[in-house]
């Protein structure tokens, strides 16, 4: 089952909230590595008529339809068996991953700002762009979007573990069209979070391991959800005074409404 299952015998030592003090239940102090963020900052912007040429292509496997009746779901894909056919018809594009690639990257250390830091980067973003030829064959293609940025990021003094930057991306097209030369136009909403990280030994108190719950095979136990409600319903914490003021029936004298009173 899952630590947030229902069936779950003892969800005081799965992960959620804390009920009571927090302190309750800490067994020792836990040395952990992990990626400290040391700074990071989010950018979101409209690229409007980003030139994106694909360097690679395939064939959506199964999926030969035309433009509103193909599934964007399926990235099942083969090998080309023939090169797209023009005049070709863009669909839509998305970010591969969320991990970008940081090119060219520069820091330059402010002196009027100790702690704070100029920095200067290409983000590379990969999307996979969807388009269909003219026979209707529906074809996926890989391409890079590049974003410039320059930033202020607070960056840690020097060290023996140095820093390291990285980024989170998300992009996603708004529209688009087939320019020729396998390069497309593209209006593109793109998300890049830039991360000062460095990996770090951290002292953390621990309630100990995690027991982990044994799996619950799915199946289609229609009465389970029913039989984990209560035997009888739980009673209203309502204030009868509240209740009476609040609704106009009570003030009539229609005493059939919850908590009315006559006085």
């Amino acid at each position: 089952m899952s630590f947030y299952s229902y069936k779950n015998a003892n969800p005081c030592s799965c992960p959620g909230v804390i009920s009571g003090s927090a302190l309750d239940g800490l067994q020792e102090k836990v040395c952990i590595q992990v990626k400290r963020v040391y700074d990071s900052c989010l950018q979101q912007e409209q690229l409007d008529d980003k030139l994106v040429t694909i360097t690679s292509y395939a064939m959506v496997a199964n999926n030969n339809c035309c433009n509103c009746c193909c599934d964007s779901d399926n990235t099942e894909t083969v090998p080309p068996t023939s090169a797209p056919v023009p005049p070709i018809t863009f669909e839509s594009c998305r970010s591969t991953t969320t991990e970008g690639t940081i090119r060219n990257l520069t820091v330059e250390r402010l002196c009027d700002r100790p702690c704070f830091a100029r920095v200067r980067a290409k983000i590379d973003v990969p999307i996979d762009i969807l388009f269909v030829d003219s026979r209707c064959v529906e074809y996926i293609g890989k391409g890079v979007i590049t974003v410039d940025k320059d930033v202020l990021l607070s960056i840690p003094d020097e060290s023996i573990v140095p820093y390291c930057m990285e980024s989170m991306v998300s992009a996603i097209c708004v529209a688009g069209t087939y320019e020729g030369n396998n390069t497309f136009k593209l209006t593109v909403c793109v998300t890049v979070v830039l991360k000062v990280l460095a990996q770090v030994e951290i002292l953390v108190p621990s309630y100990g391991f995690c027991p982990i719950p044994p799996c619950e095979e799915f199946a289609e136990n229609v009465c389970d959800e029913f039989f984990s409600l209560p035997l009888f319903p739980p009673a209203s914490l309502c204030n009868n005074d509240e209740v009476a003021i609040n609704n106009p029936a009570c003030n009539t004298g229609n005493c059939g409404c919850c908590g009315c009173r006559r006085n």
